[in-house]
């Protein structure tokens, strides 16, 4: 399918704090700690590689469908806060994350255009194994976790949102190369268990007839 326009980001539903994020734990929602599970923890908050992920649980390649590549003059509040420490012009790719017939992750990441010539010559590799060719060493910090909600998603995954997101940052050489936001499918309960008790989240509603 060849790749179409950008969609507009997942509409957050609750994010978690930044330092809690960074210290490894889940946040708060309304007052209450999110009980989030010990796998899916480790799947949103270790700085394992997503794609690497995948391919352990289902036993299955991970396939990449790009949705969309293109130069990104405004990403405004729709991209993490981070982008605006990458050098511009920024480029922007939304893709499909699949393992065998079942989808199961949406990501988007920004990029400076310099950067995106060099290491996203080969549309359809996931970034992960791109950015680690002759065993390039990489940093990769969690700077935010999320629930989100957009009717491309529910589509697309076959499955009710809200969704658990994360965004990060890879580094090399100590300095920013880019900035990367994945959203997981619920479908990823078949092999991590339940996310959390869904009895103790009381998620806020928004109107999201704004996204695709």
């Amino acid at each position: 399918m060849p790749p179409t326009k950008l969609w507009p980001s997942p509409l957050p539903l609750w994010q978690a704090p930044s330092e809690a994020v960074a210290a490894g734990l889940c946040g708060q929602l309304d007052g209450e700690r999110a009980a989030l599970s010990g796998p899916w923890r480790l799947l949103l908050l270790g700085d394992g590689s997503p794609t690497r992920h995948l391919q352990s649980l289902t036993g299955l390649a991970v396939e990449v469908e790009v949705i969309a590549m293109e130069a990104d003059a405004d990403a405004g509040g729709e991209a993490p806060v981070e982008v605006e420490e990458l050098d511009r012009p920024l480029l922007r790719r939304q893709v499909w994350l699949r393992c065998g017939t079942q989808t199961l992750a949406w990501a988007e990441s920004w990029w400076n255009q310099t950067q995106a010539d060099r290491h996203l010559q080969e549309r359809s590799q996931p970034i992960w194994r791109s950015l680690t060719a002759n065993r390039a060493e990489l940093y990769r910090e969690v700077d935010g976790l999320a629930l989100v909600q957009a009717p491309a998603l529910e589509a697309g995954f076959g499955r009710p949102g809200p969704y658990w997101s994360r965004h990060y940052r890879f580094f090399r050489g100590g300095r920013e190369l880019t900035v990367i936001r994945e959203v997981f499918s619920p479908a990823l309960e078949r092999w991590l268990g339940p996310a959390q008790h869904t009895a103790s989240l009381q998620i806020p509603t928004k109107d999201t007839s704004g996204y695709n």
